[in-house]
């Protein structure tokens, strides 16, 4: 089998796909995330997915898969980013109670040193709880909104502000495993199982 190099330092996506003894090298992307105004949410997370294999991918020779994910929370047709700071991951979490919002994530895989690569993505909606002030300082204070999209991790205490999950569980953590095994299987004949 092919190696296969994730390109991610996410320490999310990397439990996800380890979960699957799949002999992964972690190679993170170095480039820089923009979104391009005017872009759909779904082509925002494609496009950020594929840029971070491509860039991945130019460091190996021998027909290697790389995998490229980026995961975007879209809130009323917004994309909401990473928190800056305590207070803007304080204003998020205000907005999304009792709210639905959309985790998208794209996916690109790409072989290394060929033409050959596939971009998707997948889309889950996610319903919060009403929130009062005072249970989004305590969840702020466990420091789990830092570098999460949206400002909460869904796989650790972020699954508390949670009233219901329709779609794929595994992509709010950030990397949609049903998805990502049948493009690694339909285009590059590797299975998960």
């Amino acid at each position: 089998m092919k190696k296969i190099v994730l390109a991610s330092a996410s320490p999310r996506r990397r439990e996800l796909i380890e979960k699957y003894n799949l002999k992964t090298e972690i190679v993170k992307s170095s480039i820089e995330e923009k979104i391009v105004e005017g872009e759909l949410p779904e082509q925002v997370a494609m496009s950020l997915a594929y840029e971070k294999a491509y860039d991945v991918s130019k460091a190996f020779q021998d027909e290697e898969i790389i995998i490229g994910a980026d995961t975007i929370v879209v809130f009323q047709n917004e994309i909401l980013g990473k928190p800056k700071d305590y207070k803007d991951a304080f204003y998020m979490l205000k907005n999304l109670s009792s709210r639905t919002h959309y985790v998208i994530t794209g996916i690109a895989i790409v072989k290394a040193n060929t033409n050959v690569k596939v971009v998707d993505y997948e889309k889950t909606s996610v319903t919060f709880k009403s929130l009062t002030d005072d249970k989004i300082y305590r969840y702020l204070s466990t420091d789990e909104y830092k570098d999460k999209a949206g400002a909460y991790g869904i796989q650790g205490y972020g699954e508390i502000l949670v009233e219901k999950i329709e779609g794929c569980y595994s992509n709010v953590v950030g990397l949609p495993i049903s998805k990502l095994e049948m493009l690694l299987e339909n285009y590059f004949g590797i299975s998960l199982l």
